[in-house]
C-alpha cells in the first residue's frame, strides 16, 4: 500500500446488499473473480481494502458509476478458501473514506481514496441524542426477535456518539440506500438523530406486522377451531347411520335448482343467492336465512298448473248436487266455465259472495274448485289487522316469512287454484298497515299479474287463480275493494229451500257422521218443517243443520243402548215427538201481533243475520211536546223518527188535528229488545203509521209489514236487503208487505216462491202507506181536513182547523 500525502491507494471491494460501518466486523463471502483478486492483493500488502457498496445489487461487473463513493476503508482478520473457489473473509471496518479517483488495474479495481476527518462531539444535545438512540434500541431490540439481547446490553455501555452510531447502524437491518446515507453522514449528532428517526419507524411497522398477525392468528384459530368441531360431528352423525349432511345438502339443493322451471328473474336470483351460500359456514345463521329462501322459491308453483274441465254439463252437475238453489252465483261459474273453454287464456275473475251466516258461501267455493277440476285453497282475513300478513315481511326482520298469499299458493301446489278469502268484510287496520289496502293489488285483475311480496322481492302471477271472497256484510268492505270485485249476494234461504236443503244434504251428513243407516232414522216433514219454524231462526242452515245433529244423538244414545233390538231397529222423527229430542220450541210460529193495536206497527229489517221483524211502538201521554226514542236506535233511526214526527205535524190539519197538539202531548217511540243495537232509515215509514195511529187512536192491520225511507214531504225513498225482509215476512205469517216504489227493480231478482205467498204493495207516499196500514172503515176518512196546499197560512186567522192561530 502506498501513501501519498493525505490518499491512499487501496484495492476496492464491491458489496451487494451490505454497508460496512467502522468498528463493525463482517464474515463475507466473496465469489466474483475481481473481488477475490482484490482481497488477495490486500493479503500480500498491509491486509487494508476499501470497502464500497453497489447502487443495484444485480450488476455482477459493476462499472465506477454503480459505486457509490464513499465506503470505508477495512482490515481482513482472517481469509478462508473454499473448496467451490469462494473466499470467505472476516473484516473489520477501521475508518470512513471517499473515492477520489479510479486507478488502471485489469485484475481488480483499484482506487485512491481520502479519509473522511472524525469530527468530535459533546454536549448535552449530543448526551441526549445518544439516551434516546439507546432507549430507542432497546426497544427495537424487545420487538425485534433476531437481535440478542446482549447486544442491547453491550451498546448501552458505549458513550462514544461516533462509535455508538456506527455500531447500532450495523445491527439494523435497514435498506442499503438508508445504511449509505447514515455512512455518509460525519457529524455523529445528525448521525444518531437520523439513526433515531428509522428505528422509530421500523419500530412502529414491527408493532403493526405483530397486530396483523395477532388478528390472523386469531382468525385462523377460529377458523380452524370450527372446522375441528364440524369434522366431529360428520364424524358422529356417520357413526350413528346419518349422511354427511352440508356437501349433499349443497348438492341436492343445485340439482333442485337445475331441475326447477323459474321465470327469469327468479331463476337469476336463486343461482346469486346459492353462490352466496356455498361460501358461508353452514352453521351460521345467515346460510340459514339463505337456504329458507331458496326454498321458498323453489317450493313455489311458478308454472304447474292443473288443467281446466271444460265440461259445462258436469260443472253444473257437480254443483247441483252439492249446494240447492243459489242460481245467480251457479250461473257465474257457468259463464267463466264457457268463456274459458272459448280462450285460451282468459284473467281469473274475482267472486264476491255476500251473504248471511250459514248459507253456503264457503261449501259453494269448494264446490266450483272441485266443478272446474282445480285445487283449493282457504285462507280466512277475520282479524287481520298486519300489512305483513298479505304482503310478507322483508328479510331483513328476524323470524321473517312470505304473507298468506303466497304461503297458500304453496299449499295449493298449483298457480291457479281456487283460492277463497273468507271474511272479507272483517279485516281491520292498525299501526301495522291496512291489510284491505294491501289486497287491493291481490284482486286487481290489472295488477296481480306482478304481486311483490315483501320477503320474495319477486314479481308473482297470480291473474290464472280464480278468487272467490266471502263476506257477510258490504258496507264494511272498503269501497276500493269492492270496486274490484263482482258482487254476488246471497240472501238467505225459504223455508222450502231449508226443507230440500235438510233432505238432500243435511241429513244424510249428519247419518254418517253419527254411524247411523238412512233406513235406520226417518224425519217426516212435518217434523223439519216444525224443526225450521219453531227450533230455527236464521238465514242459513247451520242451526237446522245443529239441531238434525243434536236429534241424531240421542237416536244414536237409544241405539247402543238396545243392543238387542239392533237388527230391526228404527226410528222416526214426527212433529209430535220432537220436543222429546229437542225441548220446548224456541220460537213462535209467528211472531206477530194476533190482533190489531194503536201505536203498534210491524217493520222489516235487515242483519248481518238476515232479515227480521220488528215491532215498532207509540204511546201518546199527556205532557210538553217532548218526543222520547228508546229501542238503543243509532243516530240514523233517531234522525227518522223526528222526520217521522215532523211528517205529521205538517199533516195535523188533514188529520184534523190541532195545530198545536205536540205542545200538549208527550209522544214515546219504542223498539222492543233494547240490549241490541238497531239502525239504518229503512224504519222511517214504520215510525211514522205508528205515531200516526197512536195520535188518531186508529189500529195499525197486524198482517201489515212494513219498509222504507221518509222523508220531510212525507215520500218514501228506496232501501236495500229486499229479498231478506221479505223472506223475514214470509218466515213471520206476513201477508201483506209495503215496499217502496223505488224497489220494484229488485222484485225481478226475487224468486218467485217468495213473491206469490206475500201481497207486495208497491208505495211512494206516506198516505198510501196509512192507507194500506191502519184499519179504516172508511179510506176517506182519514184525511178529514183539507190538503197541505189547500191549508192556510200559519200566521193568518182564522182557520178552518181551529178558532185561533198563533204563531209559534
Amino acid at each position: 500500500m502506498k501513501e501519498h500525502q493525505e490518499s491512499i491507494i487501496a484495492p476496492l471491494l464491491p458489496l451487494r446488499d451490505i454497508v460496512i460501518f467502522p468498528n463493525m466486523v463482517a464474515p463475507l463471502f466473496v465469489g466474483r473473480e475481481k473481488s477475490v483478486q482484490a482481497i488477495e492483493k490486500a493479503m500480500a500488502e498491509k491486509h487494508e481494502i476499501f470497502l464500497a457498496a453497489q447502487k443495484d445489487a444485480k450488476i455482477d461487473d459493476p462499472k465506477p458509476k454503480d459505486i457509490y463513493q464513499i465506503g470505508t476503508i477495512g482490515t481482513i482478520l482472517q481469509l478462508l478458501r473454499l473448496p467451490d473457489g469462494t473466499v470467505k473473509a472476516l473484516i473489520e471496518g477501521q475508518r470512513r473514506a471517499k473515492i477520489l479517483r479510479f486507478l488502471p488495474e485489469d485484475e481488480y479495481f483499484a482506487v485512491e481514496v481520502e479519509p473522511l476527518p472524525r469530527v468530535e462531539a459533546h454536549g448535552p444535545e449530543v448526551e441526549a441524542l445518544i439516551r434516546m438512540t439507546i432507549e430507542a434500541f432497546d426497544e427495537y431490540v424487545k420487538l425485534n426477535k433476531k437481535i440478542p439481547p446482549e447486544v442491547a446490553l453491550s451498546i448501552s455501555s458505549i458513550s462514544d456518539p461516533d462509535r455508538l452510531a456506527d455500531t447500532i447502524a450495523g445491527h439494523i437491518p435497514l435498506k442499503v440506500s438508508d445504511k449509505q446515507q447514515i455512512l455518509e453522514i460525519t457529524q455523529p449528532g445528525k448521525r444518531l438523530e437520523r439513526l433515531y428517526t428509522m428505528m422509530r419507524n421500523e419500530t412502529q411497522i414491527i408493532q403493526v406486522e405483530q397486530r396483523i398477525k395477532e388478528r390472523v392468528k386469531k382468525q385462523m384459530e377460529k377458523n380452524q377451531r370450527d372446522y375441528y368441531l364440524n369434522e366431529q360431528i360428520r364424524a358422529i352423525q356417520k357413526e350413528m347411520g346419518q349422511k354427511d349432511d352440508a356437501q349433499n345438502d349443497l348438492q341436492e339443493l343445485e340439482r333442485r335448482i337445475k331441475k326447477k322451471r323459474l321465470p327469469k328473474e327468479a331463476a337469476q336470483k336463486v343461482r346469486q343467492e346459492f353462490k352466496k351460500l356455498k361460501l358461508m359456514a353452514p352453521m351460521s345463521a345467515e346460510a340459514t336465512v339463505v337456504r329458507n329462501y331458496i326454498d321458498w322459491i323453489l317450493a313455489l308453483p311458478w308454472y304447474d298448473k292443473t288443467k281446466d274441465k271444460h265440461d259445462i254439463k258436469e260443472a253444473e252437475r257437480i254443483l247441483n248436487e252439492d249446494h240447492y238453489g243459489l242460481e245467480k252465483p251457479k250461473e257465474r261459474i257457468l259463464e267463466y266455465l264457457a268463456v274459458q273453454s272459448l280462450v285460451k287464456k282468459m284473467k281469473g275473475p274475482i267472486l264476491c259472495l255476500v251473504g248471511p251466516p250459514g248459507v253456503g258461501k264457503t261449501s259453494l267455493a269448494r264446490s266450483v274448485a272441485r266443478a272446474l277440476g282445480r285445487n283449493f285453497v282457504r285462507l280466512s282475513l277475520g282479524g287481520v289487522r298486519d300489512e305483513a300478513e298479505i304482503r310478507g315481511h322483508r328479510r331483513t326482520y328476524i323470524g321473517a316469512m312470505p304473507g298468506k298469499i303466497i304461503q297458500s299458493l304453496r299449499k295449493a301446489k298449483s298457480s291457479n287454484p281456487v283460492f277463497c278469502l273468507d271474511e272479507v268484510d272483517k279485516m281491520s287496520a292498525d299501526f301495522r298497515g291496512d291489510p284491505a289496502a294491501a289486497l287491493l293489488e291481490v284482486l286487481d285483475p290489472e295488477q296481480n299479474y306482478a304481486f311483490n311480496d315483501h320477503y320474495l322481492d319477486l314479481d308473482y302471477d297470480l291473474s290464472e287463480v280464480l278468487f272467490i271472497t266471502t263476506a257477510n256484510a258490504l258496507h264494511t268492505i272498503p269501497l276500493p275493494l269492492q270496486d274490484r270485485m263482482e258482487i254476488i249476494e246471497i240472501p238467505g234461504y225459504t223455508e222450502e229451500e231449508k226443507l230440500e236443503i235438510a233432505k238432500g244434504y243435511l241429513i244424510p251428513r249428519q247419518l254418517e257422521a253419527h254411524g247411523l243407516k238412512p233406513d235406520q232414522v226417518q224425519f217426516s216433514q212435518g217434523a223439519l218443517l216444525e224443526i225450521i219454524r219453531s227450533y230455527t231462526r236464521e238465514a242459513g242452515v247451520r242451526s237446522l243443520e245443529r239441531a238434525i245433529a243434536s236429534i241424531l244423538r240421542k237416536v244414536a244414545k237409544e241405539f247402543v243402548k238396545n243392543k238387542e233390538k239392533q237388527e230391526n231397529w228404527s226410528q222416526r222423527i214426527n212433529q209430535t215427538s220432537l220436543q222429546k229430542y229437542l225441548g220446548v220450541p224456541k220460537y213462535k210460529n209467528r211472531e206477530t201481533e194476533d190482533q190489531d193495536l194503536v201505536g203498534v206497527a210491524t217493520g222489516l229489517a235487515w242483519t248481518e243475520t238476515g232479515g227480521t221483524v220488528l215491532h215498532i211502538e207509540s204511546a201518546v201521554m199527556p205532557g210538553k211536546g217532548h218526543l222520547t226514542i228508546t229501542g238503543k236506535l243509532g243516530d240514523v233511526m233517531q234522525e227518522s223518527a223526528q222526520a217521522a214526527m215532523s211528517y205529521v205535524r205538517a199533516r195535523a190539519c188533514q188529520f184534523d188535528l190541532p195545530w198545536d197538539f205536540y205542545q200538549k202531548v208527550d209522544i214515546h217511540v219504542h223498539v222492543p229488545e233494547g240490549a241490541i243495537p238497531k239502525d239504518g232509515p229503512s224504519a222511517g215509514i214504520t215510525i211514522a203509521t205508528a205515531i200516526t195511529s197512536a195520535l188518531l187512536k186508529i189500529p195499525v192491520r197486524h198482517e201489515v209489514a212494513m219498509t222504507g225511507e221518509i222523508t220531510l214531504r212525507g215520500r218514501v225513498l228506496a232501501i236495500g236487503g229486499l229479498k231478506e225482509k221479505l223472506l223475514a215476512a214470509r218466515r213471520m205469517g206476513i201477508k201483506k208487505v209495503l215496499v217502496p216504489k223505488e224497489n220494484e227493480k229488485d222484485l225481478k231478482e226475487i224468486p218467485q216462491k217468495i213473491t206469490r205467498s206475500l201481497e207486495i204493495v208497491l208505495v211512494e207516499h206516506m198516505d198510501e202507506v196509512l192507507l194500506e196500514a191502519l184499519k179504516l172503515d172508511d179510506p176517506k176518512s182519514l184525511f178529514k181536513g183539507p190538503s197541505p196546499a189547500e191549508a192556510p197560512d200559519l200566521f193568518s186567522l182564522p182557520s178552518p182547523c181551529q178558532d185561533e192561530i198563533r204563531a209559534h
